[in-house]
């Protein structure tokens, strides 16, 4: 049975070659929390440390991590289908737009090249506010970006796609937005980017382990594949509980208290780590990956908002 006609079976609309909704599949919105949270939990402690918040700037540096994201969606969109990751019929993930004929691989590659010049333009105007250092921190988020399912040897069939994600929507993002908007970088935003990473990360370990049976006919040795499902899940497990665990050392080094308000979502992230542990095989996997992104969102908004709290009360 196709895609297509399951959506007829239960009742969804069936995408249409070339619509919007076939640009959606390769786009991926439900995972743009990725891309969202760093930079508002960068831009919020930055804000908080120096009272400084150049609104303008930090909608540029939004719009250039969500292009990040979206180049990434959709080159992991036509690399896998460039490279017949489709072709056993065993996958269990999230369709893809070019395997499915729902977009060609030629408009993907040029919406691609279009989000990649619009993600420069808007680094062109952030190395002119901040300096030459941001040249270099696009440029490498650029390049992970395209070759995380790109080139000979892409990062996706490898087991650093978690570390990966980690440096990049954690690290880099997280402390490229504090030092883009105010110069500096404060003790706080390390250890928040540290747990924002790990939150990242954890998504796409829920992606990785839901394909891990997929992955081993087509050649992808991500980290379930090599080190194993049990193995997975203590990694996962890792990278969903360590955030928690860094939030009293955000609210000393604060020293806020506020910062100490995402516990609430410990429950949330216990239920979570349950449920993954437990799920059946195969597509059930999905809601633990959208609940996996919403939970790093809900992460990133309950810190930023502990630490205007702080501000406030300072």
């Amino acid at each position: 049975m196709t895609l297509m006609d399951r959506a007829r079976r239960e009742g969804q609309a069936p995408v249409r070659s070339g619509s919007l909704a076939a640009w959606a599949v390769a786009v991926r919105p439900r995972s743009l929390p990725v891309a969202i949270s760093p930079v508002l939990v960068g831009a919020t402690l930055g804000f908080a440390r120096s009272g400084q918040l150049d609104g303008v700037a930090a909608a540029l540096v939004l719009a250039a991590a969500l292009l990040m994201q979206v180049v990434t969606n959709m080159q992991n969109d036509v690399g896998y289908t460039v490279r017949g990751g489709d072709s056993s019929g065993t996958r269990t993930g999230l369709p893809r737009a070019t395997a499915n004929g729902w977009l060609s691989v030629r408009h993907v590659r040029a919406g691609i090249v279009l989000a990649a010049l619009l993600a420069t333009a808007i680094g062109l105007a952030l190395v002119a506010w901040r300096g030459w250092p941001v040249l270099a921190i696009g440029v490498a988020s650029l390049l992970a970006a395209l070759a995380y399912m790109g080139g000979p040897r892409p990062i996706a069939y490898t087991p650093f796609g978690e570390l990966t994600v980690f440096v990049f929507f954690g690290l880099v993002a997280v402390l490229g937005t504090d030092w883009v908007l105010t110069g500096s970088v404060g003790a706080v935003t390390l250890v928040a980017a540290l747990a924002i990473g790990a939150l990242a990360a954890a998504a796409l370990a829920v992606n990785n382990h839901r394909d891990i049976a997929h992955d081993r006919l087509v050649g992808r040795c991500t980290f379930a594949v090599h080190f194993g499902e049990q193995a997975s899940r203590r990694l996962y497990t890792l990278l969903l509980l360590v955030p928690f665990a860094l939030l009293p050392l955000m609210a000393w080094l604060g020293p806020s208290a506020g910062l100490l308000l995402p516990l609430a979502l410990l429950p949330a992230a216990l239920r979570l780590r349950h449920d993954f542990v437990h799920c059946p095989r195969g597509t059930a996997f999905n809601e633990v990956l959208f609940r996996t992104f919403q939970l790093e969102l809900w992460f990133a908004a309950l810190l930023s908002l502990g630490a205007l709290l702080g501000r406030m009360v300072a």
